[in-house]
């Protein structure tokens, strides 16, 4: 393993205090701050095992008197069933046909609160999407739902969005047996981009009463919560904490964030440093948050939550573009001392591959067990799926989807209002036990884990075929709205059904050839030659014989003194 972190220098690893650690990234764009005018929300859904497909479910209607199954999202247990609606919308990924989307981070928070009876955070997700026009309905769902159900997992940050505004909530439960939960949700500012990483980030609340309008009213009766301009948040909010015995200040020192999901060193350096690597590419002044996103002044003042917080959001430095958010999504602390893809345990070629996990205990000569935790930059090996949703003004949204790693991956329009997913991306085509030649999941692991082993040689080439195909869907895309903006409607739907799932069967075609091309170039840890674009043989067909390279003369001095020499 590479040597301790220290910061200020160019190690790798923390010796800090345990904890639990979870691992989902969402950035979030506000309209005046995009460059389109719409809306973003981006999400990387990351779990060891978890299959990556295109979650699909088509407009329907519904008799009176029908009933939704609920199926806990992560496990598929059985959670019960609720009264359906007349009509539900069309449902792609995170994405429905209205432009409203969904992501999540979870971030557990204090264990007493959760449960496993009610709604879990998943089929809120999908529920709330099946029967949403705007956002601030698919909170209003969210809200109603627990506090008639229940809420069946741990502590979550959400982001909900639609072309005109995007919001941001924490919620976690009352503990088991009660229904309800503890929840805040406030608008992002149009100008602002947002982001949360696996921690609860919302901390004081505004406390002075605006002024309301009849359907906020009604809206406070409805949800048992009060709104306060661009805020929402369940009316014991903060007695509920004092009764717990979580706060025992003013109500206008009260922090979600402090009350809830106090912090750890995890969900700062494993969490809170994604979000400031996404400020960072958007903000010249991140570089005095580095110590507190980071973890140090935490572990400096004896674990202590002391220093400046990062803020919940900030004002771009530039209009920020639905290309810019994929490049978010391949994030691997490049250019910071946290670069994932350098030190000892990055092995002579750089991988970013870390078995284990996200770190480990270990007890070295003289010192108790402890635990070490390794750099989590947002694009990481156990992604399953993840995406940019672009929320449109007077067009039709984009669903942008990626599997695997999103550094390794490449993103595909899916544009919300298909008849259907590719095949490449339907969920029933293989799983994470279940190897399919034709599923995209399979093959982007394909071409990642290869390239794990040789990854500063081997990553240059998924970079050219990235930029290739980035290139091609960002210049497609005009011509794509402008085709059918003049089609009826049904006509428009299957023209952009064909597209989407061409476009993605296409994109997978090109991985498996770059995934044989890759395998053939560097087998059994050679290089072979090329020349004019091929394999270079000899005059009479043969092969001339692979390139050994030599491993990197810094990881030779480390791996010496275990080696026999004359």
């Amino acid at each position: 393993m590479k040597n301790l972190k220290l910061f200020g220098t160019l190690l790798s690893l923390l010796l800090v205090p345990c904890s639990v650690v979870f691992s989902c990234t969402n950035f979030l764009v506000g309209k005046d701050a995009s460059t389109d005018g719409g809306t973003m929300i981006s999400y990387a859904a990351d779990s060891y095992g978890m299959f990556g497909f295109l979650h699909f479910s088509p407009a329907a209607d519904y008799p009176e008197g029908a009933m939704r199954d609920v199926n806990d999202w992560d496990t598929g247990r059985p959670q019960g069933q609720i009264p359906q609606v007349a009509h539900t919308y069309t449902v792609v990924g995170n994405m429905n046909e209205n432009q409203v989307t969904i992501g999540e981070t979870t971030w557990g928070g204090r264990e007493e609160l959760w449960d496993t009876v009610g709604v879990d955070y998943g089929s809120l997700i999908y529920i709330a999407l099946e029967r949403s026009k705007t956002a601030r309905e698919a909170i209003e769902w969210f809200i109603t739902l627990v506090n008639e159900y229940g809420y069946a997992s741990e502590g979550e940050s959400f982001s909900f969005g639609d072309p005109n505004e995007v919001w941001i909530m924490d919620l976690i439960g009352k503990g088991p047996g009660q229904k309800g939960a503890n929840w805040v949700a406030v608008r992002i500012p149009d100008n602002a981009i947002a982001a949360h990483a696996n921690q609860a980030r919302i901390t004081t609340i505004p406390q002075g009463k605006a002024k309301l309008t009849k359907e906020q009213k009604q809206l406070q009766k409805k949800l048992n919560c009060i709104c306060n301009g661009d805020w929402m948040y369940d009316k014991n909010l903060i007695s509920f904490a004092r009764e717990k015995g979580y706060f025992s200040g003013a109500d206008k020192d009260f922090s979600f964030q402090a009350a809830y999901n106090p912090f750890d060193f995890s969900g700062l350096y494993v969490c809170e440093a994604r979000v400031w690597s996404f400020f960072r590419h958007f903000s010249d002044d991140m570089d005095k948050y580095f110590d507190y996103a980071t973890g140090k002044t935490f572990r400096e003042s004896g674990g202590k939550d002391e220093g400046e917080h990062m803020p919940l959001w900030i004002i771009p430095n530039r209009k920020v573009s639905a290309q810019d958010l994929k490049e978010c999504m391949r994030d691997e602390y490049k250019g910071t001392p946290l670069d994932i893809t350098q030190g000892t345990d990055a092995g002579p070629w750089n991988s970013k591959l870390r078995f284990g996990g996200l770190g480990f205990k270990l007890a070295l000569e003289g010192t108790d067990t402890l635990q070490y935790w390794y750099e989590r930059p947002t694009a990481t090996q156990q992604t399953a799926w993840s995406y940019v949703s672009q929320m449109r003004p007077d067009k039709r949204g984009i669903f942008w989807f990626g599997v695997d790693d999103a550094a390794c991956s490449c993103y595909a329009p899916m544009y919300c209002c298909i008849n259907h997913v590719p095949e490449c991306f339907a969920e029933g085509n293989g799983d994470s036990y279940t190897f399919s030649p034709t599923s995209a999941w399979w093959t982007f692991n394909m071409v990642a884990n290869w390239a794990y082993t040789k990854y500063s040689r081997m990553y240059p080439h998924i970079r050219e075929m990235q930029q290739i195909w980035d290139d091609k869907f960002n210049t497609q895309i005009a011509g794509v709205d402008e085709k059918v903006a003049e089609m009826p409607e049904e006509d428009a739907r299957a023209f952009l059904t064909s597209y989407s799932c061409s476009q993605a069967e296409n994109l997978v075609a090109d991985w498996q050839r770059l995934y044989i091309y890759l395998i053939t170039k560097f087998i059994d840890g050679q290089e072979r030659k090329e020349e004019n674009g091929m394999f270079k043989r000899n005059p009479y067909g043969h092969s001339t014989g692979p390139n050994r390279l030599p491993l990197p003369e810094n990881f030779l001095k480390m791996v010496a003194p275990e080696i026999t020499h004359e």
